[in-house]
């Protein structure tokens, strides 16, 4: 439970040898401090009555003003506290002062500004894009967190719907953007939990299928008649390495160099999760790195030549757009090979990831193992695809019906 006190601030005196008596609010061992505005020499303080010595002119006037103000901040945080008990000595002073609602895009850009710092380029540019629609939703007005009603949500997500025609889950990651600002600013004991929408409002998401390839698809892409030294030919061996090699993502495949294969394993960090990984090469994965490697490669040059050798990759800016640039391209010439060999699916390369994790849990690697090898951040993730794994095993069964 919070206290209130009045205190001289002895610790605060000014060159004339005032200091200034504040309302001290501790709660959970936490303390903030409300001016009222009163200077005091410290020899007109009584500190063990608490008030104004008599000595003082308008010491009759001062201590009536203190002892209401006293009651009054009282008063205020009794009442709070009886509506959240979750609230802190500064949410307490901010409810005394009747602070003024803070602007929910001022905070929005400053989470967003993070992502940048941390060279999460991809990310920053998606909650740019988040917050862009946000902005022409509400074009004209000031949005503080206080106006973010569940309410409001709904409205928004109508908005997004009908308006801007977002899938469902993709209007859920813009909510998910929304609510992690939410839980930054209860964080930083910017806003009460008691002002979040999202205990009220429920997030949608509608199940998705995780395409991938089957082993013979795969086989089929394997033996798709390239060129040598095509595009086709480095895009086709680029996809297939990754279905073999744990599933890595494009972001990690060009920008993989030779320093990062050792004749055996693939020992990089994975620039989304910056997980440190080894990743054994099975024999399919060596033959293509081995198509690869030249008399005496540098190094420092790209296992996968997608990427300018001159590519800064301590650049989050420059090295974000050339992935983006390779993926477009990659992703363009996959759908030329898939339709080539007989694949109706709708193929790009993140396909790769998932044929592996289907492929190796097939095989009876563990799913342990399998999200270790993928570097999920949870094996949440990798649990997906054992359900895919699963309902094929369903539908080999009905062969018995």
């Amino acid at each position: 439970m919070a206290t209130v006190q009045i205190v001289h601030r002895k610790d605060k005196l000014n060159k004339k040898g005032e200091a200034p008596i504040h309302f001290r609010i501790i709660k959970n061992r936490k303390t903030s401090y409300i001016a009222s505005g009163i200077l005091l020499p410290i020899e007109q303080w009584d500190e063990r009555k608490i008030r104004v010595k008599s000595t003082h002119r308008n010491s009759a006037r001062l201590n009536s003003y203190l002892s209401n103000k006293f009651t009054e901040i009282q008063d205020i945080v009794l009442e709070q506290e009886t509506l959240s008990k979750s609230l802190t000595s500064r949410n307490l002073r901010d409810k005394v002062f009747g602070k003024k609602p803070l602007d929910f895009f001022d905070f929005a850009d400053k989470v967003v500004a993070k992502y940048k710092e941390e060279g999460k380029i991809g990310t920053y540019d998606k909650n740019i894009a988040i917050i862009s629609k946000l902005r022409k939703f509400k074009p004209n007005s000031r949005l503080t967190f206080n106006d973010i009603t569940p309410e409001f949500l709904l409205k928004y997500e109508q908005y997004l719907k009908t308006e801007l025609k977002n899938k469902t889950n993709t209007i859920n990651k813009d909510m998910k953007f929304i609510r992690k600002v939410f839980n930054d600013a209860i964080r930083e004991d910017i806003i009460g939990l008691e002002v979040t929408p999202f205990r009220k409002y429920s997030m949608k998401l509608d199940k998705t299928h995780k395409e991938y390839l089957t082993e013979e698809e795969l086989m089929s892409l394997e033996k798709y008649p390239a060129t040598p030294g095509s595009r086709l030919d480095l895009h086709r061996d680029m996809f297939v390495f990754a279905s073999y090699a744990g599933g890595l993502r494009v972001s990690d495949i060009v920008k993989l160099q030779w320093k990062d294969f050792d004749g055996t394993h693939l020992n990089l960090v994975i620039k989304k999760t910056g997980t440190q990984v080894s990743i054994k090469v099975p024999n399919k994965a060596l033959e293509i790195i081995r198509k690869y490697v030249l008399q005496s490669p540098n190094k420092d040059s790209f296992v996968f030549p997608m990427m300018p050798e001159n590519t800064n990759l301590n650049d989050p800016e420059e090295l974000d757009a050339s992935i983006s640039r390779a993926t477009a391209y990659i992703n363009k010439n996959l759908k030329i090979i898939a339709e080539a060999v007989g694949i109706e699916k709708n193929l790009s390369f993140h396909i790769s990831r998932h044929t592996f994790a289907v492929m190796a849990l097939k095989k009876g690697i563990s799913i342990d193992k399998v999200s270790k090898l993928m570097a999920h951040s949870n094996i949440r993730e990798t649990q997906i695809y054992a359900k895919v794994v699963n309902e094929e095993l369903d539908k080999a069964m009905d062969a018995f019906n």
